[in-house]
């Protein structure tokens, strides 16, 4: 009887210490990295989505997804410790903004490097390379590709490169409608107002994944463009780019990024991809 108490109070710690590492919002195979020369600690605020499954997701007071596993990795390369991180919320129209006006350290939001932001802030990466494609409504089967959009209504948020490729390619063809968030453009989909989302593959794949939307909507699977995600940081800082390409390079050699994306995006079935070179 002893001995069946024990087991019985084994598996009850083991589930407990479950639910307080899956609190932590922490994926468990992301290693500690070896803090870089003259890592001081200190605190960060650092930018990301709170409203993307699998990339960077506030529920509650936890934060999870592949975007927070590598804004934790990177800070504690510089010294700063999760429990010293400020998370702060960086919608897409928002984030050069929070940059050069100091609300922020760091940027990591699926974030995109373009030649017109780097007039505005300074990139770190990349450390993923996404492609924009569509997600539609489970039984819709017209819609294919862009090409298949004359005349129907898309959405996509304000401030992206998306937005900005379907303005530039589609205008007065299809009807854009942009939102803040891409979670408005998805509650959107589903309820029938608009007719596709247009995003990177890795954001659409997170949002069809969620219990709320699996087997009501599908992405397409058919990306059009090259979405190198960096790392936001305040112009002229390059001191601080290369610490965190530095960090970056040793999060994917340890196998960390690979370990963070099979545990927050592989649910998905979305194919994890290559690395790319930090720095590049």
């Amino acid at each position: 009887m002893l001995t069946m108490q024990r087991r019985i109070a084994a598996v009850a710690l083991a589930a407990l210490t479950a639910l307080s590492v899956a609190g932590c919002g922490s994926s468990g195979d992301v290693k500690t990295p070896t803090p870089l020369p003259g890592a001081s600690g200190g605190t960060l605020k650092i930018g990301i989505s709170f409203d993307q499954p699998g990339l960077g997701l506030k529920t509650g007071e936890t934060y999870t997804g592949f975007d927070v596993d590598t804004a934790t990795y990177v800070a504690a390369a510089l010294g700063v410790t999760k429990d010293k991180i400020t998370w702060v919320e960086a919608n897409p129209a928002d984030r050069e903004n929070l940059i050069s006006g100091g609300q922020v350290d760091l940027v990591f939001s699926t974030y995109s490097i373009t030649d017109d932001r780097k007039k505005v802030v300074d990139f770190a990466g990349p450390y993923f390379v996404a492609h924009q494609d569509l997600l539609v409504r489970r039984n819709e089967d017209s819609i294919t590709s862009p090409q298949t959009l004359d005349g129907r209504t898309l959405c996509s948020v304000t401030g992206t490169t998306s937005s900005a490729y379907i303005k530039d390619h589609y205008k007065g063809k299809i009807t854009l409608q942009e939102y803040p968030k891409f979670s408005d453009c998805v509650s959107a989909l589903a309820a029938s107002t608009v007719d596709a989302v247009s995003t990177d593959d890795v954001i659409l794949a997170g949002f069809a994944a969620t219990s709320q939307y699996k087997g009501k909507l599908r992405l397409i699977g058919k990306g059009f463009t090259d979405e190198q995600y960096g790392v936001g940081i305040k112009k002229g800082n390059t001191d601080l780019v290369g610490k965190v390409d530095t960090a970056l390079k040793q999060y994917i050699a340890d196998g960390s990024w690979k370990a963070s994306l099979k545990e927050n995006v592989g649910p998905s079935g979305y194919k994890i991809p290559s690395p790319p070179t930090p720095g590049s």
